[in-house]
C-alpha cells in the first residue's frame, strides 16, 4: 500500500507553479538530489568504485550528472551503449553485466571499447573463446537474499559450488577471468546476503588460490542497495557498514566495484499529476488522474513498488478513496481504497521517490503521451 501524506494547500504551491509552467502530468528530475545521494553512497562505501546501473533510469540528464560526479556505468544492452555514446562516456569506465548475450552484443560492446563482461555458465564462456585476449570476464555467482523486490539470483548466477569448474573451463578455453560478481537482488532490505556473499567469495582471492583460477583481482558486489520508500529515515552509511567491514578482509590489491541503480535514481524523481475526473462508485470516491500505471507509476506493476504519495487539502476530513490512472484499462489503479481527503477536479497528486524502474518501463498505452520530464538544478 502506498504511504499517503496529506499536507495543507499552501504546500501545493511549488508543484502548482511547475504545472502552470510545463503542464500536467510531469516527472521532475532534481539533479541536486541525485548529486547528494551519489556522494552519500560514495562516502558509505569507501574504496568501492560505483558503476551506475543505467537500466533503473536511463535518462541522459541523469547520466550527465553522474558522469560529472566521476561515476562509472553498468551497461547491459546495445541500446545502453548508444546512451553512453550520447554523453561521450569513456568506454573504460563501463562494464557489460548481462550474463546472457548474443554474439552481436559482444561485438557491439567491444567495438564501443568495453572489454569487461559477465558470464555465469559454460555456454556463455564458450561464446568468448573467439575473443580471448580481448575480453575479460567476471564470473557471476548466485547468492539469494530473503527480503528483496526482485530475486535476480533466481534468473542469473552459477551456484557457488560450480566456481571451481567454471574457472577451470575458462582456463582450458584460454579466456581470462579477472574476478567474481554477484547481485543479491533488487531493494535488499538488509545486508546479510551481501555479507555472506562477500565472505564466501573471499577464498578465491588468495594469492595462488584455487588451482586454475589464476589470480582474481576484481570483486563486483552488485546492487540491491535500497531506496527509502517507507520514509523510515534509512541511513546509507549505517546500512553499508557491515558490507564495508566484510570487505576489509580482502587484500588491498583487489579492486572492489558495485552496481547501484535504485538507491541513486529513486529519490531524484517526483511525479506530479492532476485530478481530471471523479465519481462515487461502490462506497468509494474514485479520482481519475492524468498519470497512472502505464505512465510514471508503471513500477507498481513491473517493480512491485508502491510509491509514497502527497495530497493537499485544508478541510481536515477524509473518506475512502481510489486513485486511478487515465487509461481505459481497469487495472490502471494507483491506490485502492485509501483514506483520502475530498479531492476536486484540478487538484494535484504528487508521487515521491519515483525515479527507479518507472520511466524505464512506462509506455504510451491508449496513445496517451508520457509525462513530460522537467529537469531542475542542472
Amino acid at each position: 500500500m502506498n504511504v499517503v501524506t496529506i499536507k495543507n494547500k499552501q504546500a501545493e504551491a511549488p508543484y502548482r507553479k511547475l504545472v502552470e509552467e510545463h503542464g500536467s502530468p510531469l516527472v521532475v528530475l532534481d539533479c541536486a538530489v541525485l548529486r547528494t545521494t551519489y556522494r552519500t553512497l560514495q562516502a558509505a562505501l569507501p574504496g568501492v568504485e560505483l558503476f551506475y546501473a543505467i537500466k533503473s533510469l536511463p535518462a541522459v540528464p541523469v547520466l550527465k550528472v553522474l558522469q560529472a560526479e566521476g561515476a562509472n556505468f553498468d551497461i547491459a544492452t546495445t541500446g545502453e551503449i548508444q546512451l553512453m555514446q550520447q554523453i561521450s562516456a569513456d568506454p573504460k569506465q563501463t562494464i557489460h553485466t548481462h550474463p546472457i548475450k548474443r554474439d552481436q552484443d559482444i561485438r557491439d560492446a567491444l567495438e564501443f571499447g568495453c572489454s569487461t563482461f559477465v558470464v555465469d555458465n559454460p555456454d556463455e564462456l564458450a561464446k568468448f573463446q573467439a575473443y580471448a585476449g580481448t575480453a575479460r570476464l567476471l564470473l557471476r555467482v548466485s547468492f539469494r537474499a530473503k527480503q528483496v523486490n526482485s530475486d535476480l539470483s533466481r534468473k542469473f548466477g552459477c551456484a557457488p559450488r560450480n566456481i571451481p569448474m567454471m574457472l577451470a573451463e575458462a582456463k582450458r578455453l584460454g579466456i581470462e577471468v579477472i574476478g567474481l560478481s554477484f547481485h543479491v537482488g533488487s531493494q535488499c532490505l538488509d545486508t546479510d546476503a551481501h555479507v555472506k556473499a562477500i565472505q564466501e567469495c573471499r577464498q578465491y582471492f588468495d594469492d595462488g588460490g584455487l588451482e586454475g583460477s589464476g589470480k582474481l583481482r576484481v570483486l563486483d558486489i552488485g546492487g540491491g542497495f535500497p531506496a527509502d520508500y517507507a520514509g523510515t529515515g534509512l541511513d546509507l552509511v549505517e546500512y553499508c557498514r557491515p558490507i564495508v567491514e566484510a570487505l576489509a578482509d580482502y587484500p588491498e590489491s583487489v579492486r572492489i566495484i558495485a552496481e547501484p541503480g535504485r538507491v541513486l535514481s529513486a529519490p531524484c524523481i517526483t511525479a506530479i499529476s492532476t485530478v481530471v475526473g471523479r465519481a462515487e462508485r461502490i462506497a468509494a470516491n474514485w479520482y481519475y488522474l492524468d498519470d497512472g500505471l502505464y505512465g510514471s507509476y508503471s513500477g507498481q506493476i513491473y517493480d512491485h513498488t508502491h510509491y509514497p504519495l502527497t495530497l493537499f487539502s485544508d478541510d481536515g476530513t477524509t473518506s475512502t478513496g481510489v486513485l486511478t490512472g487515465p487509461t481505459c484499462d481497469s487495472i490502471d489503479v494507483i491506490l485502492e481504497e485509501g483514506d483520502l481527503p475530498n479531492l476536486q477536479i484540478g487538484d494535484l497528486v504528487v508521487g515521491n521517490m519515483m525515479g527507479a524502474y518507472t520511466l524505464a518501463t512506462s509506455c504510451e498505452f491508449n496513445s496517451l503521451p508520457l509525462p513530460k520530464l522537467v529537469v531542475l538544478h542542472q
